[in-house]
């Protein structure tokens, strides 16, 4: 069992292992009885939130870990910490405050701070390049680090 197991949700119901999106394609909610039921559906035993989600990216390019991913980017940002709520869940809108670290010829030149991120989420998921295999193990949350392709920068 991972870190973000548990037998039963809240609300007493025993989870099970599915795809949320597979292929590109939407294929769950996260769902409590009252949700599920107001929907007409069935619960999904999230009552107490999504347990150990996974961002498997079945991508042609997959890095073994973030020193590969860094020089497969060639030139940018490495993004290693972003500021503000800055997101429209009605349109998809991005815009973080962040810092990281400048990416010159696939190596760390210097740090950034007091920059903007910006972008689309459709067009953020859209442009994942590669996602690598450096999971964190401290969460019931795992997802490797992800390049994507471009955003907008602003300082």
């Amino acid at each position: 069992a991972a870190y973000g197991s548990a037998p039963y949700d809240d609300e007493g119901v025993k989870p099970t292992k599915r795809h949320v999106v597979k292929d590109g394609i939407l294929e769950g909610y996260f769902l409590a009885c009252y949700s599920a039921r107001k929907l007409g559906l069935q619960t999904t035993a999230n009552a107490s939130g999504p347990y150990n989600l996974f961002l498997n990216a079945d991508l042609d390019h997959t890095e073994e870990d973030l020193d590969s991913l860094i020089k497969r980017m060639g030139t940018g940002v490495l993004i290693t910490s972003v500021l503000g709520p800055g997101i429209n869940i009605q349109t998809g809108d991005y815009s973080r405050g962040a810092k990281g670290f400048w990416i010159e010829n696939g190596k760390i030149a210097y740090p950034v701070d007091g920059i903007t991120i910006a972008s689309n989420l459709k067009d953020m998921f859209l442009n994942i390049e590669a996602v690598a295999k450096d999971y964190t193990t401290h969460s019931n949350y795992f997802t490797g680090s992800v390049l994507i392709k471009e955003m907008q920068i602003a300082s």
